[in-house]
């Protein structure tokens, strides 16, 4: 499996290369544009987002995109019932030319390392509908537990971090 890398994007010139990033055939109907990312960070800022760009560790190469909810404080999510949280895999994706070879997995392998040094990180949430090309049965192989609630039309997962490995493997 690759090792990743993942890099705050702070600037204009990191914002242009994600923006080059592109979705597999048919991902269109469960994954937005990479601006619709950026523009939903700035309208959802209550939701503490935090944008990483993933680059392959070895040849230092851009493969994909990560975006979550960074801690949302227990009074913003009691007071506002479209935020789920505190912790949440708000966007992932691996660009179209680098799909199938481990770049999601070992990402989301980074933010859960990432997630479970944060303070009072339980669990990582995270959303997608069910369907053809759906990301969802790569969320549940990866350990994710449907929560049986919906929201937004899709399903909200769960992954335990009090877990040594999860369904990592």
């Amino acid at each position: 499996m690759p090792r990743v890398e993942l890099r705050d994007i702070v600037t204009e010139d990191d914002v242009e290369a994600v923006m080059g990033l592109r979705r597999g055939p048919g991902q269109d109907r469960y994954l937005g544009s990479m601006i619709s990312h950026f523009e939903d960070a700035i309208a959802d800022a209550r939701a503490c987002p935090r944008m990483w760009s993933v680059h392959d560790a070895a040849n230092d190469e851009l493969v994909g995109f990560v975006m979550i909810s960074d801690g949302i404080p227990a009074e913003t999510l009691a007071n506002d019932d479209d935020l789920v949280g505190p912790y949440f895999l708000w966007r992932l994706l691996i660009d179209r030319r680098h799909q199938g070879r481990g770049y999601g997995r070992a990402t989301i392998d980074w933010v859960v390392d990432y997630v479970r040094g944060r303070p009072g990180a339980e669990v990582l949430l995270t959303s997608c509908a069910a369907g053809d090309g759906s990301p969802q049965s790569f969320y549940l192989r990866y350990g994710f537990d449907k929560t049986g609630e919906v929201k937004w039309g899709e399903e909200i997962l769960r992954l335990d971090l009090g877990e040594t490995e999860g369904g990592r493997g």
